[in-house]
């Protein structure tokens, strides 16, 4: 397959219709990209099946882009999964699609979905996350990482292999400075200040969209009913689950503390209260709306209209553009925060894992990341009420460095941008001389 425009492939960004965080994650990538290069043939692969079209929205415009199935299946016989990917690469191809569109790109991006490049999720879900990557390299293709977290890594045997895909990428981007020491120590002196570089989540670009119709008309009514501050809050339906408290080694009930913020900043006569569900699992471990409802109605005998939660159809853009108009924004799930931050919305996060630190240090906020592992409920809830009543002065702070980091995400994709069209034009040179 041969193209006259340049073309792109991205991976790692499964499950992005319910994930909101790894939905801000694509639709900014897209964005970007297209922004870029309005006429590049981009294909996401998604855990779908076969071949189909698919949308991205460019300063709210829709912009075709294609889809495409890739999965680690057992499903051998499925030109979807990444084995019989594999083979057919064996083979010459075989015509499997999804290889076929992998030849085509002139670079493949692959985000990892932000931080799952890591074995502390599993094997299964290691290879997940590394079968594309081999295929791409495997290919001869330009291997993009864009900003993400690297490891951390139990077994030795799996950060060698992580060290030898990054190290073979043609560039590998770090999302703020804490995951940059990670990656410098993953490559040690394999590491290229070339290639190997410290940049920005990419989210931090995505574009707000106001919600449709009768959802805008809901939320603006309700913005506009009051002129006191109003705070948002996305509540993990993880986190506050028994298993998810296990799973994580978490000393602080996050379930509690959020409703015992809550009730606190409820007390003040006139806050109210927004709660923005962000991963939609139809009530499976990890589904925010049903621990946003329970929240809610634990609050709502007390302070009725003045609670509400979102409404659960919004995308990651339209999510933005509600998180965009709180005063003050305390989240579970780190890409709800970001949307906050990247609003140059003051923002605090109780957080589960070293991730969240090292973003929010991105822009001298990592003093308003409460970690749920080693702080107790009470410690947890004076932080973030701590966050809340400096608000303004951090305000201030992130009217400073939330441009600066937006305009080394524009950077960082104009260079990105650049290495695709370079590639493409030596390519379209070699065909013309063939």
């Amino acid at each position: 397959m041969t193209t006259t425009t340049l073309s792109a492939c991205l991976f790692g960004v499964p499950g992005s219709g319910n994930n909101l965080g790894v939905g801000a994650l694509r639709a900014a990538t897209l964005a970007g990209l297209l922004s870029r290069e309005p006429q590049a043939r981009v294909t996401v692969f998604d855990d779908g099946w076969g071949q189909r079209p698919g949308r991205a929205y460019v300063s709210g415009r829709p912009v075709a882009i294609s889809l495409a199935g890739a999965r680690h299946s057992r499903r051998y016989h499925r030109p979807e999964s990444y084995v019989n990917m594999r083979v057919c690469a064996a083979l010459g191809g075989l015509g499997n699609a999804g290889l076929a569109r992998i030849d085509a790109a002139d670079m493949v991006l692959d985000v990892s979905g932000g931080d799952s490049f890591s074995d502390i999720y599993g094997e299964h879900r290691f290879r997940s996350v590394a079968w594309p990557k081999r295929l791409t390299l495997l290919r001869g293709r330009p291997l993009v990482l864009l900003p993400q977290t690297y490891g951390p890594f139990r077994s030795e045997r799996l950060r060698a292999e992580a060290a030898a895909l990054t190290r073979d990428a043609a560039m590998a981007w770090a999302r703020d400075p804490e995951s940059f020491h990670a990656l410098a120590e993953l490559l040690g002196p394999d590491l290229d200040p070339q290639r190997h570089r410290e940049g920005v989540d990419v989210a931090f670009a995505l574009e707000p969209r106001e919600p449709d119709g009768p959802a805008y008309e809901r939320l603006a009514r309700w913005f506009a009913a009051a002129p006191g501050p109003v705070v948002g809050i996305n509540i993990s339906g993880l986190m506050v689950r028994a298993e998810g408290m296990a799973r994580f080694g978490l000393a602080g009930d996050g379930g509690q503390v959020a409703l015992r913020l809550c009730q606190r900043l409820l007390d003040e006569p006139d806050t109210r209260l927004i709660i923005v569900p962000h991963v939609r699992s139809q009530d499976g471990p990890d589904d925010d709306v049903a621990a946003s409802q329970r929240l809610r109605e634990a609050l709502a005998a007390r302070h009725g209209d003045r609670v509400m939660v979102a409404p659960t159809d919004l995308d990651q853009h339209q999510a933005k553009w509600v998180i965009a108009r709180t005063s003050w924004f305390c989240g579970m799930r780190m890409h709800a925060t970001i949307a906050a931050l990247s609003s140059a919305v003051p923002a605090a996060n109780i957080a589960y894992s070293l991730k969240a630190r090292g973003v929010f240090a991105s822009v001298g906020q990592q003093r308003h990341v409460a970690d749920a592992r080693r702080l107790g409920d009470d410690e947890l809830l004076e932080t973030l009420w701590s966050s809340w009543t400096t608000r303004a002065e951090t305000a201030v702070e992130l009217a400073e460095r939330v441009p600066v980091a937006i305009r080394r995400a524009a950077g960082q994709m104009d260079e990105i941008v650049a290495l695709g069209r370079a590639e493409h034009a030596g390519r379209t040179t070699a065909r013309a001389h063939y």
